[in-house]
């Protein structure tokens, strides 16, 4: 095999390898990004609705009680639901990185 031979092996392997190390992870990257706005997107829909039947809620058992001067307690037992719903949320989380193999900090 000559020089140039090589050469141009060389350079097909350094390309086949760029490409086997950044297309498919870019590719898989791109999955996880356009489920996980999926999942995002349904996830802030689903909890606009659920706060605001918090909200609906608390203001029908509330009635004639917490009309007027009291109107505002509805919307604190709303954001207290929303809070409660963020927390949650947050805390079901467990995969902080692109990798398959789950997360492995260095420190």
């Amino acid at each position: 095999m000559s020089t140039s031979e090589k050469v141009v092996d060389l350079v097909d392997s350094v390309k086949l390898y760029a490409k086997q190390e950044t297309i498919g992870p870019l590719r898989g990257a791109g999955r996880w990004l356009l489920f996980g706005l999926a999942a995002a997107l349904s996830l802030g829909v689903s909890m606009l609705f659920a706060i605001l039947g918090v909200l609906r809620l608390a203001q029908h058992i509330g009635g004639d009680i917490l009309d007027g001067s009291w109107s505002f307690v509805a919307y604190v037992i709303a954001l207290l639901a929303a809070v409660a719903l963020v927390v949650l949320s947050l805390s079901r989380v467990n995969k902080p990185s692109l990798s398959r193999g789950g997360a492995s900090h260095e420190s």
